[in-house]
Parts: C-alpha cells; sequence; structure tokens
C-alpha cells in the first residue's frame, strides 16, 4: 500500500494541534482528515473508513474515549488502527483508552520526529499477515475472525476490538501457555508499550463475558485457554 493511499483522521479541538500534525503527516506522503470532537469524528470515520485515527481524549460534545468505544463496535473498523495523543497521563486514562479499543496511547508534547516513528510502526500492522483459521469452534463457542464474531451456547456477544484478538489468540493454541510478552507482542505490536495491568484488564472482561472455565492464569508467566468440555 501507498502511503499517498494511507488515510489517518485527525480528532482534536485545538485548530494548531491539528495543524501541526497534518503538516508532518502531509510531509511524509499520507492522505490526512480532520475532525474536531467525537460526534464529527464518528461521520468522518464513516465515510472515509481511515486505516489510522489519531484522537485527543478531552474534547467538547463527546470525548475520544466514547468516540472509540462507537468506532470499536463498527466491523467496518475492524482493521484501523486507533492511537489516543492527549496530555493526560494518568492510569485510568490508559486503562479507559485501551479498554474501549485503542492501539496506542501517547503523552503530549510529543517530537514530531517521534510522532511520525510512533505512526509508522502503527502502520506497519497493515501489512501483517494473520496466518491462523478464519473460524475456532471449541466445544459451545464459536470465534469468527473474519467477521469479528462471537457465540457462547448460540448467544452472539459483542467485543471490543482487543478483547476478541486476545480471545482469538489464546483459542487458536488450546492448551498452549502463552507468556505476557507473547500477548503483548501480538495484540499490541512491538512498537507500542503496555504494562501487564492492560492484559489483566482485558483478561477480566474476556473472563465476565464469556466465562471463567475457559482461561486459566498461569502465574508469573501468563495464560492459556482450556476446554471445559473435555
Amino acid at each position: 500500500m501507498k502511503k499517498s493511499d494511507i488515510k489517518i483522521l485527525l480528532v482534536d479541538d485545538e485548530p494548531d494541534i491539528i495543524e501541526i500534525l497534518r503538516y508532518n503527516l502531509t510531509q511524509e506522503g499520507y492522505s490526512v482528515i480532520a475532525a474536531k470532537d467525537g460526534h464529527s469524528a464518528i461521520k468522518k470515520a464513516e465515510k472515509e473508513i481511515p486505516n489510522l485515527i489519531i484522537m485527543d481524549v478531552m474534547m467538547p460534545k463527546m470525548d475520544g474515549i466514547e468516540a472509540c468505544g462507537i468506532i470499536r463496535q463498527n466491523p467496518k473498523f475492524n482493521d484501523t488502527i486507533i492511537m489516543f495523543l492527549t496530555a493526560r497521563g494518568e492510569d485510568y486514562s490508559h486503562v479507559a483508552a485501551y479498554d474501549a479499543g485503542a492501539d496506542d496511547y501517547v503523552t503530549k508534547p510529543i517530537k514530531p520526529k517521534v510522532f511520525i516513528s510512533k505512526v509508522k510502526g502503527l502502520l506497519r500492522r497493515l501489512k501483517k499477515e494473520n496466518n491462523l483459521t478464519s473460524i475456532i469452534e471449541i466445544g459451545k463457542l464459536i470465534i469468527d475472525n473474519d467477521e469479528y464474531k462471537v457465540k457462547v451456547s448460540g448467544q452472539s456477544l459483542s467485543l471490543p476490538k482487543k478483547e476478541f484478538e486476545l480471545l482469538y489468540l489464546l483459542a487458536s493454541k488450546p492448551e498452549k501457555v502463552f507468556k505476557r510478552e507473547k500477548i503483548m507482542q501480538f495484540i499490541w505490536g512491538s512498537d507500542v508499550v503496555v504494562g501487564d495491568r492492560t492484559i489483566d484488564v482485558h483478561m477480566r472482561k474476556l473472563r465476565e463475558k464469556i466465562g471463567d472455565k475457559y482461561f486459566e492464569t498461569i502465574k508469573g508467566v501468563g495464560y492459556k485457554f482450556v476446554n471445559p468440555d473435555k
């Protein structure tokens, strides 16, 4: 994919920030569109289907966390990468962002070269091929990777992007212990730094929605998926 074919949606209520980011991204050859709040971001995203969304957290009308959550519920954006760029650095903001389906969270101020490096690192994921099977069926659980759909005992569940990817990864190889480092690398990529707490939050959500019986914690190592019907 050529850089000119890559669409990046910038979302920030500060025109100066938009102007600076747009300049640096267009200098790299990317196609850039902009929105000033969460509502307009959703509308423009639905129209343009961007490859990457770079969004502020604190905005009028609708904040970035809420907008991200709504976007992630739409299957059209399964392949869209979302990065938060914000002045807020509290732990709960990080957790809320990742829980809503963000792929990265960067605090302001950030130098242009570092910013572009982050963007390039995230966009490299577009080139990665997923060689896992499309549909996984284990007992009463069905996971459809093409449609991003999950069914448990015939009941459909809606999962945020990162929760789905984590479930799919673990279920792709039942009884295999996935180390935390491998989970981080596969789900968030080597260019994104997340803590153990982020993985734990996603695992807790999966246990609540899918059922605790499907997951086993290997203390000090990681997690594995188990077939409860065996």
